[in-house]
């Protein structure tokens, strides 16, 4: 017998994403809702920064933490993990950007998504 698959909005996988930033103090959280664009990747991006390597890193295994207890769904892609300077984890519709704070600043990944709607959230 095959189980279906419960499809998780993206709007509930952003915030789970959201919570497990803050679990681990991210700073200066901005959910990009790019659903309106007609050109976008995904429908959220969700961007955050942290001082160091090590909390980068923090930053991650808990949003990965947080999605999973909530979804069972695992990214289907992770990068930048060794150096943890720029970590993308992938959820297909919900794709989530945790930057060292002077690469995030070099990037600007929020400005290049301009026409998004943009929600802040405080850290915890």
């Amino acid at each position: 017998m095959v189980k279906n698959k419960i499809e998780i909005p993206s709007t509930d996988i952003s915030a789970f994403v959201v919570h497990g930033i803050q679990e681990k103090k991210g700073n200066e959280i901005v959910r990009l809702d790019l659903r309106n664009i007609h050109s976008s990747v995904a429908d959220f991006f969700v961007i955050c920064h942290a001082e160091s390597s090590t909390q980068i890193r923090a930053i991650a295994d808990s949003v990965e933490e947080e999605v999973y207890k909530a979804t069972g769904q695992e990214p289907s892609r992770k990068e930048g993990l060794i150096h943890a300077e720029w970590v993308i984890l992938d959820y297909s519709d919900v794709v989530v950007h945790i930057f060292k704070t002077d690469k995030r600043a070099f990037y600007g990944i929020e400005d290049l998504w301009g026409d998004a709607e943009v929600k802040f959230y405080q850290s915890a």
